[in-house]
């Protein structure tokens, strides 16, 4: 039965595709994998072992590689998940061998306004109910991987304080006197709990462990979830995975999961993380899920793994960066792609009209709430102005050297002058566009842009990275900060100004990776500055390390590792049939 995305949603599309579905089974055939590199999870979920198959499949070439990113988005989003998906349908409907990577959804999002990063309309991924809540479970073991880490360290220092020197003998520990006030992990889950941003743990007697000051994040801002985004393998992961630095002993010296040797147990947890997941669109081409989302606040990628794979097992490959190309893409080409080894061919920049105008002078747009009517009626004006944002991401996409093609991701109010006024402004900037009505239509809408995409891929590409790793960390910072958000300057406030002067001194931490934390909602610090902000400064108020995944992390702006349930939460909406097991309400 084929449904209407103008009157049903989202869930009850993929249920209605998920009837038609084709089994692991079928899809490992057509992709050719093995019997031992396919791992059914169930009919319709399967987990890939990555190493086997990279192994047989060393010497064969690799497929073309397409990162999907987008403008300065709107807190609904404008697509990118969607067009990711659309696109894999249209290269089918083109009869080219595609795959996709997208990342895991949180359950923080999906239980809040921003809903499960499936897809839309008629370019989804399915089964959407599995895909949705935990999958495979990853992100669980990501959860206990990283909690048991701090299991590990409060209870070490229950005891080095409780319990002193003679406790620790008894259990051949040896002190390594913790500063408590120096601890740089908190506990982690996967929903939006701002209540658990700032808490008191072991309270009570000593043997209810040690009252400190503690916190929640949200489970993919874990180092653990970088990791599983940039191990190469499973040696790698260990590798990275004892390198954790969880706080610093009362002389300063850093304290690790290998000091507290609990590395080996979190890797334990993360053996069959490791593997990509493999699903499929509702026509059925090969989509890997794997890694999580929040490239605001992490890396925001899907694997290295599930990329390498995909590239190996198709002609094109398709991979997803979160929210805007200041943020996933700069991430993508500097971080992933330098510990890949691989280099893209094109870069689609998802934009829409409705983002257009709330960078052009529109109203807010508030989320959770009700968008206002002004963006259903026709502003040229607006959607002129607004393209100086995607005129600006075009040009990041293109100091890397590869090819944009501009998607205006179709809605069914945008107007014909206003889609002509985004086509004139693209092609003067030097990027292809194409209009994709995928939503609606699914492959047979995504026509257009896959035959620029396809296109594109066969253009010369200069790629090269933004920066050289031999220059300093603060180099490096601030040229992020101003050739890519369009910053005057960078401002390091006095506590992350101390951290970088004693990184500057640590070899390791100057070969390490800068991993950004700001907010996806404005090329500045200041979620509230639309279109292109000029004349600004970058305050970096902190800087994290986070050894394992290899990263220095600055902090700019006001932006927390635990996002806040909204007043109108998706989960008031999601519920069970009882009478087929069924869940509804899924977006």
């Amino acid at each position: 039965m084929k449904l209407d995305p103008k009157v049903h949603t989202d869930w009850e599309i993929a249920q209605a595709s998920e009837d038609n579905m084709k089994t692991v089974y079928k899809l490992g055939e057509e992709l050719g994998l093995t019997d031992e590199e396919l791992l059914p999870q169930g009919h319709y979920v399967a987990k890939v072992d990555s190493e086997k198959l990279l192994n047989r499949l060393e010497g064969s070439p690799n497929g073309r590689y397409i990162d999907v990113t987008a403008i300065t988005p709107t807190p609904l989003g404008e697509g990118k998940s969607t067009t990711t998906l659309g696109l894999l349908q249209g290269m089918g409907k083109r009869g080219k061998k595609v795959t996709g990577a997208i990342r895991q959804p949180s359950g923080g999002p999906t239980m809040n306004i921003k809903g499960s990063a499936a897809g839309g309309g008629m370019a989804q991924c399915i089964p959407l109910t599995r895909f949705s809540l935990g999958l495979t479970g990853d992100i669980n073991a990501v959860m206990n991987a990283h909690n048991l880490a701090m299991t590990a360290l409060t209870a070490r220092l229950q005891h080095e304080f409780n319990y002193g020197d003679k406790s620790l003998e008894r259990r051949n520990l040896k002190r390594l006197d913790i500063d408590p006030r120096r601890v740089e992990i908190g506990w982690v889950m996967d929903l939006c709990a701002q209540a658990l941003r700032k808490i008191v743990i072991g309270i009570g007697g000593k043997r209810d462990g040690f009252m400190m000051e503690s916190r929640a994040d949200i489970a993919v801002s874990s180092e653990v979830m970088a990791i599983l985004s940039v191990a190469r393998n499973l040696k790698d992961l260990r590798e990275r995975m004892g390198r954790i630095v969880v706080a610093f002993d009362k002389r300063g010296k850093p304290v690790t999961t290998a000091d507290l040797e609990v590395d080996g147990a979190m890797t334990a947890w993360m053996v069959e993380a490791l593997k990509p997941n493999l699903l499929q669109t509702i026509e059925g081409q090969p989509c890997f899920v794997h890694a999580g989302p929040f490239a605001n606040i992490a890396i925001g990628q899907s694997s290295i793994l599930a990329d390498r794979v995909g590239l190996k097992l198709a002609d094109y490959h398709v991979t997803e960066s979160g929210f805007g190309t200041e943020v996933g893409f700069e991430k993508f080409w500097n971080i992933k792609c330098r510990l890949s080894g691989l280099q893209p061919h094109c870069a689609v920049l998802v934009t829409t009209i409705r983002g257009l105008k709330c960078h052009g002078g529109g109203p807010p747009v508030p989320p959770g709430k009700k968008l206002d009517p002004a963006y259903f009626q026709e502003n040229v004006d607006w959607v002129e102005k607004g393209a100086e944002n995607m005129v600006h991401h075009i040009n990041i996409i293109k100091k890397s050297g590869i090819n944009p093609v501009v998607c205006i991701n179709a809605f069914t109010n945008d107007t014909k002058r206003e889609i002509a006024a985004v086509r004139r402004i693209a092609d003067e900037a030097g990027a292809r566009v194409a209009l994709s009505e995928h939503w609606e239509k699914g492959g047979e809408g995504a026509l257009e842009l896959a035959d620029a995409v396809i296109d594109a891929c066969e253009d010369e590409s200069t790629f090269d990275f933004l920066y050289s790793q031999e220059s300093s960390l603060q180099d490096r910072i601030e040229t992020i900060a101003t050739q890519v958000y369009g910053a005057d300057k960078v401002n390091f406030l006095p506590e992350a100004e101390t951290k970088l002067e004693k990184l500057e001194k640590d070899e390791e931490a100057r070969n390490m990776l800068v991993c950004m934390v700001k907010t996806q909602l404005s090329l500045s610090h200041n979620p509230d500055l639309k279109g292109v902000p000029k004349g600004w400064t970058l305050p970096v108020r902190d800087i994290l390390t986070y050894r394992g995944a290899g990263f220095v992390v600055p902090v700019t702006g006001k932006i927390s590792l635990m996002p806040g349930t909204a007043s109108d939460p998706a989960f008031r909406r999601v519920d069970v049939d009882v009478e087929t097991g069924r869940v509804t309400g899924l977006f």
